[in-house]
């Protein structure tokens, strides 16, 4: 780094005015675009990478900050030194109307002069430091006085390597001010040789970058942060996931109950996951034979993502399974996972259809809880089945759920899904679209290809939620 005052040559001259002026105008010109686009990023502080981001855009700004009062000061060249008397201290002057922790106050030079033991600082110096221009500037002996105890050896060592074995200085401290408050300084310098070869003084130029290292430290934070809440993510996904891939049937491929022999129904299921949320839901179905031969059908969802979820929904397919087991009908069974909602510590809300299907008889009980209504396909054509009352599970204490029954013929397919299938869909548009696949369904051989047709067709990228199908037909 050249140094503005030695013996054995001449003070480096700033570069031409115009090729200056024209970075100082490139520089403030991307300082505003970058100062605009941090305005436009409105944060709550609430979400980690929009904490990381505005950090490093106040990281950004504070540098391109210092980059402007660099290239000021290498436009307007070195402050000259005013006369000196015994009773005036060597100072620099700020330049005029640069006001207290303004761009320019964050930089400023030095000289310590060997031969003498004369020290001369520059106003910007005396304003980094906390000092009064009036008092005599500090020599090197006394300048580790303002330095915090632990950073004195390292300023020690800095200046001694400087004037001993002629290294440039290169290094940081941290100063107390005389209001207690703590800066950040980078010194770097170099020594100026006299004419005999040996050090003469050492020049410095300081900066106060307190305000970068505490940007830099907030970006460093505020990413911690966000890996943190990554690596969090990805494990309860994984937890999650191992969890719903426990509970739920397998759904790759046909549904086979273990014991009816030729099966009554033809069963597929799928799972659907939402492609833009890595957090898994609440969802669920299930297929079961039941031991007085008839077979359970069901689906549902729990309100919410994540492992809480997917733990609460394991505990309400288990309890469904428990109860449909002891001969429990749809409607009764419905009221009590109500029950069971109400008196969890965690208050959720949930909806749910839980059919019984006789095959005997080819009769289907069923009841709902708040939920999407079967879907009933017959000769080409589709229908929604008329819904029995019932609320969301977890809503009301002692709610009542009644039960509908429907006789099915062979050949039939029955639907349920979980809300949310049709992405992009509500309410009677999603029925709609769901009704109009009938004559696909009806050219279909088994329930899984039917499955198949539901996923191609609403298991694309885009999906904002997770979802649930089960198809049961009708073959005897």
């Amino acid at each position: 780094m050249p140094s503005p005052v030695s013996a054995d040559r001449s003070a480096a001259q700033p570069p031409g005015r115009g090729s200056v002026e024209a970075l100082i105008t490139q520089a403030r010109r991307l300082k505003g675009d970058v100062d605009a686009v941090r305005r436009d990023t409105r944060s709550d502080g609430a979400d980690p990478e929009e904490r990381w981001q505005r950090a490093l855009y106040d990281l950004a700004l504070h540098q391109l900050d210092d980059l402007d009062a660099h290239l000021a000061q290498l436009r307007d060249g070195p402050y000259p030194a005013p006369a000196e008397s015994a009773e005036t201290p060597a100072v620099r002057p700020a330049p005029v109307g640069t006001p207290r922790g303004s761009l320019l106050s964050r930089v400023g030079s030095a000289e310590w002069n060997l031969l003498t033991d004369e020290a001369t600082w520059s106003g910007e110096l005396y304003q980094i430091l906390g000092r009064d221009p009036a008092d005599p500037a500090l020599t090197l002996d006394e300048l580790p006085s303002l330095v915090l105890e632990e950073d004195r050896p390292k300023l020690t060592a800095m200046v001694t390597d400087c004037l001993v074995d002629g290294k440039p200085i290169d290094g940081e401290f941290r100063v107390l001010r005389p209001d207690a408050s703590v800066r950040t300084v980078h010194m770097m310098g170099e020594p100026v040789l006299g004419a005999d070869g040996g050090t003469a003084s050492m020049w410095a130029v300081l900066r106060d970058v307190s305000e970068l290292r505490r940007s830099q430290r907030t970006v460093r934070e505020t990413r911690d942060s966000l890996q943190h809440r990554r690596r969090q993510e990805q494990t309860e996904h994984r937890i999650a996931a191992e969890l719903q891939e426990a509970v739920l049937p397998p759904w790759r491929g046909s549904l086979r109950l273990p014991h009816r022999r030729p099966p009554a129904l033809d069963l597929a299921a799928h799972h659907l996951s939402a492609t833009t949320s890595t957090l898994i839901g609440g969802d669920w179905f299930d297929a079961l034979e039941l031991s007085d031969g008839q077979t359970l059908l069901s689906v549902g969802d729990l309100t919410g993502q994540g492992v809480t979820v997917a733990s609460g929904m394991a505990m309400l397919l288990g309890a469904v399974r428990g109860m449909a087991m002891a001969g429990t009908t749809p409607g009764h069974l419905l009221a009590m996972l109500n029950q069971l909602l109400d008196a969890t510590v965690q208050p959720a809300l949930g909806s749910a259809v839980c059919c019984r299907y006789q095959a005997e008889t080819r009769t289907l009980l069923w009841a709902q809880a708040g939920h999407p209504a079967p879907l009933l396909y017959r000769d080409g054509t589709g229908r929604r089945l008329d819904p029995p009352d019932g609320v969301l599970l977890g809503a009301t204490s002692g709610a009542v759920y009644g039960q509908a029954e429907v006789t099915l013929q062979p050949d039939d397919l029955l639907l349920l899904h979980t809300d949310g299938l049709a992405s992009g869909y509500s309410g009677s548009a999603a029925v709609d679209r769901l009704l109009d696949l009938a004559p696909r369904f009806g050219a279909a051989r088994t329930a899984q290809d039917c499955v198949r047709t539901i996923v191609e067709e609403f298991g694309g990228a885009g999906r904002e939620d997770d979802a649930c199908v089960l198809v049961a037909k009708v073959t005897s």
